[in-house]
């Protein structure tokens, strides 16, 4: 296997490592010569501004494309996100929802995504929402700290266990390497989307932190946008079972683990 990172020393060991950014026009030229059967894209902003949002989706995209030539993998896969649908108010969404025309980051990952699948080459968009699994997050430190979202106004959140991630894409792999079709877009989010300040309550609870009798302010983040309910129906269509299927499963592990 061959991973291709800036920092290659954060590869582990059973990859060929290649140091390159991918951002970089001509960082992937060497691509083709690999003459991969399957390729995993999971690009990165280069900064938190727009700009660095355009060099590293829709730029990285294209380096990508360029590199790979008129060679063919079995199948490309990209990582996105849930962000990129145009549902603001909660309402509910699949593979097949509206797209975002008015988030400029959004349309950054939007195009590297039409990129991909408008080109010659099979390949499959992963929307993933918010992954989560690491010991120690933020997450369970803001909450640690007492800070929990309020109940209003109403927020809903889209979330997957990394292992789910990791499951869900040797899953795809292995349909894709045993000749099945895929689909070109899969929402990858657990069975369950839930209000933030629930989920932020219920850890609470279970790190033993004394709920504040009345709500806070809602944490400043970086490009807020609204919020959604994902479905994730090509998901289940697929055969893949989810190993946490909602963040109660999920997290009752990451807690057990610290």
């Amino acid at each position: 296997m061959h991973g291709v990172r800036r920092d290659v020393s954060r590869l582990p060991e059973v990859f060929t490592a290649h140091a390159a950014d991918y951002s970089e026009p001509g960082s992937l030229d060497f691509a083709a010569a690999l003459q991969p059967d399957i390729v995993v894209a999971t690009f990165n902003p280069f900064d938190r501004s727009e700009v660095g949002y355009r060099r590293g989706f829709a730029g990285g995209m294209q380096n990508l494309l360029r590199g790979l030539g008129a060679h063919l993998p079995a199948h490309v896969f990209m990582a996105s996100s849930t962000r990129v649908y145009a549902e603001q108010d909660g309402g509910w969404v699949d593979e097949h929802s509206a797209l975002s025309t008015q988030d400029n980051w959004a349309l950054s990952i939007i195009a590297a995504e039409r990129d991909l699948l408008d080109s010659a080459l099979s390949a499959t968009v992963l929307r993933f929402g918010g992954i989560y699994g690491i010991p120690g997050g933020r997450l369970l430190a803001r909450i640690s700290r007492g800070e929990i979202s309020p109940r209003l106004p109403l927020r809903y959140t889209n979330r997957i266990h990394r292992e789910d991630c990791a499951g869900l894409l040797v899953h795809l792999i292995t349909q894709a390497l045993g000749g099945e079709n895929l689909e070109p877009v899969y929402t990858a989010v657990d069975d369950y989307p839930a209000p933030r300040s629930e989920v932020e309550s219920w850890l609470a609870r279970q790190l033993g932190v004394e709920l504040p009798e009345e709500d806070v302010h809602e944490p400043v983040r970086h490009n807020a946008g609204g919020h959604k309910r994902c479905k994730n129906l090509a998901l289940q269509a697929s055969g893949y079972k989810l190993l946490y299927p909602d963040y109660k499963a999920g997290y009752s592990k990451l807690l057990a683990q610290d």
